[in-house]
């Protein structure tokens, strides 16, 4: 997984894969989901990055484990 964010544009994009894309939705208002020709995410990208995310230079991330 990659997260991009382009401060000029106020964009964040998060990648999953590099399957190529078929078809894009626009599931909420400025958040595209990219899918896969297999119907796999492959993609997110947030635009007015900035008005949706509290604080776009940082990131957390977490693994958890089914027990």
């Amino acid at each position: 997984m990659k997260v991009t964010y382009d401060s000029e544009a106020d964009a964040m994009t998060i990648t999953f894969s590099d399957d190529r894309i078929k078809d894009s939705d626009e599931i909420r208002p400025g958040v595209i989901a990219d899918f896969s020709y297999e119907g796999g995410l492959v993609r997110l990208e947030i635009l007015d990055a900035s008005k949706m995310i509290r604080n776009t230079s940082e990131m957390q991330f977490a693994v958890l484990k089914a027990s």
